[in-house]
């Protein structure tokens, strides 16, 4: 893996002296990581359908889309975002309900996004690239983009047993990604194949938007394992966690009671998303039963991050009422997907600190706030709708408490 990495910052440091003359390429012999694009800008059920691939083959272009070796390598935003620049999306026009036809291209797409080792292509583009980063909270970015006039596979594609079992059984595609998500298969590759529409029921296959891929499976998975947790015994104490990740600080705070989940986000000035002078904010919440509607104001966000921490829960059979706090700084100059709030989340439940007393726990919050990320979250716990439901319970439990006490007294007891 060393080797690997050597490999890496050397390709790295040699990204922009490579391909200088981007206006005459037509034809590309490369190879897929392997990785598709469902892009979701066309009038819906209008996607765009691409394949993506840099200019030339390479011998390790997983390394362009893994974004778990991103995060386990500590690989900066400028080191992901040369990777990423160099990516080509060669792209055609289809309909959503193409996956059901016996179109050419969308198997040839399909092929490739099933396949666990990269795919050897031949390209032939339409016209010439169309050089510039997308931008988007949820989506990784690549670097150019061009419509396709031919694609072949050249090589062998290799696909797992049980992923060619579930494309063909007759499976919802909610049971498709938990039987996969059981034979070990994570999010990443599962959100990828759901984009693809070879899963679900023949007469409902369709293609995804990869957006919302990446956010269905974060929340199918979550709500899969929450069935679980919610029969957890709570915690036995308070736990901290805290970390951070080019430029994300994360205060995780975990409460023994049954299950519950806030998110706070919040995007001081100049950071990726916020070029004002003000710190933005948008907090979305959840209750023991869960959501009905989509968590509008944090997005993918919301999803990303409760995941992991709902993994992290099942793996100690324990269930809790969760208070994310994010804070995205100016270090997080530039936007690299929902990939690095998940990422985030599984760093920061690598440091874990207990208290048997609430009132500690929140002050080495407020400290860790202060000293570590230089803010003071006092008025967040302040507005929690989750602390604010865990007063009232507490009050409503005295009030009966209390009633009991008083029959026990009267009664002689």
């Amino acid at each position: 893996m060393e080797n690997i990495r050597f490999e890496v910052i050397k390709k790295l440091s040699q990204f922009g002296f490579r391909n200088r003359n981007l206006k005459d390429i037509s034809k590309l012999d490369s190879n897929s990581p392997p990785s598709v694009f469902i892009g979701s800008k066309l009038e819906y059920p209008n996607v765009n359908i691409g394949i993506l691939s840099p200019l030339e083959r390479e011998e390790n272009v997983w390394i362009y889309d893994d974004a778990k070796y991103w995060a386990n390598n500590n690989l900066q935003i400028g080191d992901v975002l040369k990777l990423r620049d160099n990516l080509l999306n060669s792209k055609v026009k289809s309909n959503v309900h193409d996956a059901r036809t016996n179109n050419r291209f969308t198997q040839l797409a399909q092929e490739i996004a099933i396949a666990y080792k990269p795919v050897d292509l031949e390209i032939e583009l339409k016209n010439k690239l169309n050089i510039g980063r997308n931008r988007d909270k949820v989506l990784a970015p690549h670097g150019m983009r061009a419509d396709l006039k031919k694609a072949t596979i050249t090589g062998n594609v290799k696909v797992h047993q049980q992923v060619d079992k579930v494309m063909n059984d007759e499976l919802k595609a909610v049971e498709g990604i938990t039987d996969l998500y059981k034979f070990g298969f994570d999010e990443y590759t599962l959100s990828k194949i759901l984009s693809v529409g070879v899963l679900g029921l023949k007469k409902n296959k369709k293609f995804v938007p990869t957006r919302w891929s990446i956010t269905a499976t974060d929340d199918t998975l979550g709500k899969l394992l929450l069935k679980k947790i919610r029969d957890y015994p709570v915690i036995e104490n308070h736990e901290l966690f805290f970390g951070e990740f080019l430029g994300n600080q994360y205060l995780i705070i975990l409460f023994p009671r049954i299950w519950s989940y806030e998110l706070f986000e919040l995007y001081l000035p100049r950071s990726s998303w916020n070029p004002s002078t003000e710190i933005k904010a948008s907090t979305d919440y959840e209750d023991y039963h869960g959501r009905k509607e989509y968590a509008s104001a944090t997005a993918g966000g919301y999803y990303a991050s409760r995941f992991p921490i709902i993994e992290y829960l099942n793996s100690i059979k324990k269930q809790a009422s969760v208070l994310v706090i994010r804070l995205e700084t100016p270090s997080y100059w530039a936007g690299l997907g929902v990939w690095v709030v998940r990422e985030s989340v599984r760093k920061a439940l690598t440091h874990k600190m207990s208290f048997s007393d609430e009132n500690e726990l929140k002050e080495s919050a407020k400290k860790i706030g202060e000293i570590k990320y230089n803010f003071d979250i006092s008025e967040l716990l302040s507005k929690s709708k989750l602390l604010k439901e865990k007063r009232e319970q507490k009050s409503l439990n005295e009030f009966f408490n209390g009633g009991e006490e008083l029959y026990k007294k009267s009664s002689g007891n």
